[in-house]
């Protein structure tokens, strides 16, 4: 089983358990601070839109506010002192009858962009956690 299907069922398993992540840790120091974790999150979102397996989720997003939406969110998710001010997960994903497939293969691509740009595996593992328990809200199908 590859790396990244094992990081996520381990943080499924988990349930999404409370990671303690401190506005004062190192955690955003990890992804490259705030203007690298946007750019990881501009890469993530590239790739998805070019995958052949999820793209024609993205056709008719608005990219850049995605990728600023999605900057905001792992920023706080990470403890970085943003303040994500976004949709609600259910509502913003309502009707797009994704799957758990599609799920599983964002959350994989948004690993190898992060492995990229050097994130350590338990700084990936801390944001995949925290991303997990969201599955319930987004896989509508």
């Amino acid at each position: 089983m590859r790396k990244s299907m094992l990081i996520i069922c381990a943080a499924m398993l988990l349930g999404g358990a409370s990671i303690p992540v401190s506005a004062n840790s190192d955690l955003m120091a990890q992804f490259g601070g705030r203007d690298g974790l946007q750019k990881i999150v501009d890469e993530a979102v590239d790739r998805w839109v070019n995958d052949p397996r999820i793209g024609h989720h993205f056709a008719n997003a608005r990219l850049p506010y995605l990728k600023a939406q999605l900057g905001e969110q792992f920023c706080e998710l990470l403890g970085g002192g943003c303040k994500y001010a976004g949709a609600d997960m259910k509502s913003s994903h309502a009707g797009r009858n994704l799957t758990n497939a599609d799920f599983n293969f964002l959350a994989e691509d948004l690993q190898i962009v992060m492995a990229q740009h050097g994130v350590p595996f338990s700084a990936q593992n801390k944001l995949v956690a925290k991303l997990a328990p969201m599955q319930r809200d987004i896989v509508t199908k």
